[in-house]
């Protein structure tokens, strides 16, 4: 079975990259070109996501896209448990949106060219990165973008439903009035077990909930938010798994 999962898990990287190669300058030139580039960019992402998931065997189900208003900006949060998380947001989010990304992944040839276009990159252990990547953000929802958060911080490869969330998605949220929507990932993990990088064909469900308004600015406000938020996640991935 390892044997497989290994052969199975080359195959797929190899696949990865051999469309990143064939799609990176359709996705790059929009960019670079204009700053209406978003459409063509996208459309050529979700070809490249789609065309990786079909040929290495991931399916993908989702819910809930009548909660999403098309002209409307969010700050999408959802649990990460897996690399596979990665071609999910693009694929299902049906709007041209922005991410925060680990540093570590800037550096990766080609894929960091492609997606730092795309993608505000932080150092997490370092405050000034942190405080520079959400003023990032805010820019881009100020611009009628979408922004997508995993407010846990990092992959979760515990045994926990969630881990403690940060407060950064949250303070955006309230500073900037603009409402956040949980998005629940199941399976991705059995895709790619929490812990490990080998992969196995299978698939997975996506969840969006209704939208969470933000409250009016208060001493409590990103706290309550956080809370409820991390609640209403918590919910959708137990009653889906």
């Amino acid at each position: 079975m390892k044997l497989f999962q290994w052969i199975y898990t080359l195959y797929s990287v190899l696949i990865f990259v051999v469309l990143m190669l064939l799609f990176a300058l359709p996705i790059l030139l929009p960019l670079l070109v204009s700053e209406r580039g978003d459409k063509p960019a996208f459309f050529f992402i979700r070809i490249w996501a789609s065309s990786w998931s079909f040929l290495s065997g991931v399916r993908y189900e989702v819910h809930g896209l009548e909660n999403i208003a098309r002209d409307k900006a969010y700050i999408y949060i959802f649990n990460h448990r897996s690399f596979v998380d990665a071609p999910v947001i693009p694929m299902t989010i049906p709007q041209e949106i922005r991410a925060i990304g680990k540093k570590e992944l800037s550096k990766i040839p080609v894929f960091g060219t492609v997606i730092g276009r795309l993608a505000v990159w932080v150092d997490r252990s370092d405050a000034e990165s942190r405080r520079l990547s959400l003023e990032r953000l805010v820019q881009f929802l100020n611009q009628g973008k979408s922004v997508v958060v995993a407010p846990e911080g990092t992959r979760n490869d515990s045994q926990e439903t969630l881990l403690p969330f940060q407060k950064g998605a949250f303070r955006l949220s309230v500073d900037t009035g603009t409402p956040i929507l949980p998005m629940a990932i199941i399976g991705a993990d059995r895709v790619m077990a929490r812990g490990s990088l080998l992969l196995s064909p299978g698939k997975v469900r996506i969840y969006f909930s209704s939208p969470i308004t933000a409250p009016p600015p208060s001493e409590t406000a990103v706290g309550d938010l956080m809370e409820k938020s991390r609640n209403r996640l918590e919910a959708m991935i137990l009653a889906h798994e």
